[in-house]
């Protein structure tokens, strides 16, 4: 069979992206914060955009690509018109130079830079390491204590097998034993570089002078009871009251598992909102939160650049630059403005389903999914999933993330459902209730939750505990 090429017509369909399109849905699944970062590179790179200030931006899209004409500056005042003849300078200048007065020195000072003024949080790593420098003076020993340091991880245990580390160091057991007890007894913050848990409250029980005592012997061979709370156990193996268990107890409550956790250096995480609901004379108001948000609009110098027909016009290649670029603006103008009516319609449609919760709290919150907002705004449910995701709304009853809205729904006992959110704070609120020393099982839980027409099973129970981040109640049992 002989080999031919052949032209051949074929009419097919395919969904193509268009840029427009994967920088609208790029846009649209960012953060606050990561849209700013956005901008700002966009602003960076490309030309034809720039930044208004103290100007708002148009709210049609339609109107992106139209290049608005520049502020009119105001008159910059010469120095000559800022001082006023009225006012007899000589007699500032006599007073300083009169005798018994300082002189006006108008040379340059050295003062302090700014960087003096702010404040830096020593790491964990430089605190040890400045305590190294110090304690030890033969050499080696200071090579091998920092080596430790440096194998110390942020909640102060040591991250690395010992005799790792005696390889590391290239000296005898003996020599790093001998440094690892000085830094664990002396050091600060007391119990740090240990290996384990148990060697951390050793540490600190030795340091506030409680060898052989029962604190030290719970630590030292009843851990596991203490995790637990089998106190029993540890009664009947050491033969003591359980009184004596409890304050023993209490005392090691108050060691620091994590002796390194004073030197985290991990900047708080704020939440900015993305949009704001305010209750006002009985109804709602939504409110866009533009705050921070670079305004921007087109460069008219490039527009009126690619349309100048006088004899100096820029060249082709140029031109086409230039317009790529100012396209790419304008798409990244019409790409926010959707992204913010997008999140503005989605913010509008959860207020129609959840308008009791807004009023009345948590335990008013309805069943709802992602679906019940797509119909309403005839949206995908995957642009609803993008729009409600890092996305933050403050509301009358706290700061929310839109996915929060979207709960699964728990069948009531006499008919209708309720939020999964409003059965697990509910379950919230009957542990705060509880008696300590004698809290609720999951199936307790269960049957109360039953006799507020909540149906729900036991291991759903302990499913919404451990969400919840609650413990067992053998765990939450005090004594």
């Amino acid at each position: 069979m002989a080999l031919e090429l052949r032209l051949q017509q074929k009419l097919t369909q395919q969904l193509i992206m268009t840029p427009q399109l994967q920088m609208a849905i790029k846009l649209l699944q960012l953060s606050r914060l990561e849209l700013v970062d956005a901008i700002r590179q966009e602003l960076d790179e490309n030309p034809t955009l720039e930044e208004v200030v103290d100007v708002s931006l148009d709210d049609h899209p339609d109107q992106a690509e139209a290049i608005i004409d520049e502020v009119p500056q105001a008159k910059e005042l010469t120095i000559e018109e800022k001082i006023k003849d009225d006012v007899d300078w000589s007699n500032y200048i006599d007073e300083y130079n009169t005798p018994g007065r300082t002189s006006y020195e108008s040379e340059d000072k050295d003062t302090p830079r700014f960087e003096s003024f702010i404040a830096h949080k020593k790491s964990l790593g430089e605190h040890l390491l400045w305590q190294v420098m110090m304690c030890f003076a033969d050499e080696k020993e200071k090579k091998i204590g920092s080596l430790i340091v440096g194998s110390i991880n942020a909640d102060g245990y040591l991250d690395i097998a010992f005799e790792e580390l005696v390889r590391m160091c290239d000296a005898s057991h003996h020599e790093v034993e001998k440094v690892l007890t000085t830094i664990q007894q002396t050091f600060d913050p007391i119990g740090i570089s240990a290996r384990d848990l148990k060697e951390c409250l050793l540490i600190q029980a030795r340091y506030l002078g409680l060898d052989n005592t029962l604190v030290f012997s719970i630590i030292q061979h009843h851990l596991n009871n203490l995790e637990n709370k089998n106190y029993k156990a540890i009664c009947r193996a050491l033969k003591v009251s359980i009184e004596s268990v409890i304050v023993a107890v209490n005392v090691i409550k108050g060691l620091e598992p994590k002796p390194g956790r004073q030197f985290s250096d991990e900047p708080p995480q704020y939440i900015i909102p993305d949009i704001y609901v305010y209750e006002f004379e009985d109804d709602f108001v939504i409110v866009l939160n533009d705050d921070g948000m670079p305004k921007l609009r087109v460069n008219s110098y490039y527009k009126i650049a690619i349309n100048n027909k006088k004899k100096d016009k820029i060249s082709d290649n140029a031109k086409d630059y230039i317009q790529d670029k100012m396209r790419s603006a304008a798409w990244l103008i019409r790409s926010i403005h959707q992204r913010q009516r997008t999140i503005y319609k989605v913010m509008e449609s959860i207020m129609k389903h959840q308008r009791e919760f807004f009023k009345k709290g948590i335990a008013y919150l309805k069943p709802m999914v992602l679906r019940d907002v797509a119909q309403d705004i005839e949206m995908h449910e995957s642009t609803i999933s993008r729009v409600t995701t890092n996305k933050y709304a403050y509301t009358p009853q706290g700061i929310f993330e839109l996915k929060y809205f979207f709960n699964s729904s728990i069948s009531r006992v006499h008919g209708g459902a309720i939020a999964s959110a409003s059965v697990q704070d509910k379950m919230r609120q009957i542990v705060e209730n509880e008696d300590p020393k004698k809290p609720y099982s999951d199936d307790k839980i269960a049957e109360i939750l039953e006799k507020s027409n909540i149906n729900i099973a036991r291991r759903t129970v302990a499913k919404y505990r451990e969400m919840l981040k609650i413990l067992p109640s053998h765990k939450r049992k005090q004594f």
